[in-house]
């Protein structure tokens, strides 16, 4: 483990995995320690997880950055990498981890040679911008919506939910000034679905879309969405499967993402072609 400081003078903690001579970044508010981060660095990555500004281990943040939140840790992620002397790296994220890659693409195309992104969505700016998160701590909602199918018939993957479980509820509680914190959804400032589509298909970087065809969240019909819009990506979509799919089947979405990422490093495309 270890924490940079930032320009603006926050300490970023980060936990490091493997030694290999590939670099895998990846940020978010948290890291399940048995997920698909610590499998690519079985896998022979160097793999670095930053906790994003605002959440423990990290420096707690007062100041609301608005539209710009995901613009500030995609930012973040690369004052990492600088200060770890990584000049290309491939950015690995689930979720609101997978939010930050879309702004990391756009700003800093040229340090990401390869995105892998789970659930990546982005949400559709129709169905408003506050995240799932902040409306559960404001109470807006009770609960999210089922993030995953049952699978009462699968006992190896209750039993890894069970486990996932039991750790949630091992961790602290959280602290008021994360609550207040709300980072909205990714590009935001966009504003029309028309706008994101459009700049969606303006990224050039090779990007693996990691899905579950009832995923709630990031539904079927927004990462199908993304699939048309990125010019070259590669969409892989499980049954039976939801939001929490990086959990549900570390091991085959490692797969997929160690043949993506070698791919990427040989010839830039995600694709392999043959004359």
């Amino acid at each position: 483990m270890g924490s940079i400081v930032t320009k603006d003078g926050i300490h970023l903690h980060y936990d490091e995995y493997g030694t290999g001579e590939r670099a895998v970044l990846s940020a978010q508010v948290g890291f399940y320690p048995e997920g698909m981060q610590q499998a690519l660095a079985e896998k022979g990555y160097h793999v670095y997880c930053m906790t994003l500004r605002g959440f423990a281990p990290s420096d707690y943040i007062t100041e609301d950055y608005g539209n710009a939140w995901y613009d500030v840790f995609a930012d973040d992620a690369v004052c990492l990498a600088d200060a770890l002397g990584i000049r290309q790296f491939a950015y690995m994220g689930a979720s609101h981890g997978a939010g930050v890659g879309w702004h990391l693409m756009l700003r800093h195309p040229e340090r990401v040679s390869g995105f892998v992104a789970v659930v990546p969505g982005p949400h559709s700016l129709a169905e408003g911008v506050m995240s799932y998160r902040q409306m559960l701590m404001q109470g807006i909602i009770s609960a999210p919506p089922p993030f995953d199918p049952p699978i009462d018939d699968d006992p190896e993957r209750e039993a890894r939910r069970t486990k996932r479980e039991a750790w949630l509820r091992t961790l602290p509680e959280v602290d008021p000034r994360e609550k207040q914190i709300d980072y909205g959804r990714p590009l935001m400032r966009l504003g029309t679905e028309e706008k994101l589509q459009e700049v969606l298909s303006s990224i050039q970087t090779p990007t693996l879309i990691l899905g579950g065809a009832e995923d709630p969240i990031s539904t079927p019909e927004l990462m199908m969405r993304t699939a048309r819009c990125l010019p070259h990506c590669k969409l892989v979509m499980y049954s039976n499967c939801g939001h929490n799919i990086d959990t549900d089947l570390t091991e085959e979405l490692t797969e997929e993402a160690d043949r993506f990422l070698q791919q990427t490093e040989k010839n830039g495309k995600w694709y392999t072609f043959r004359d």
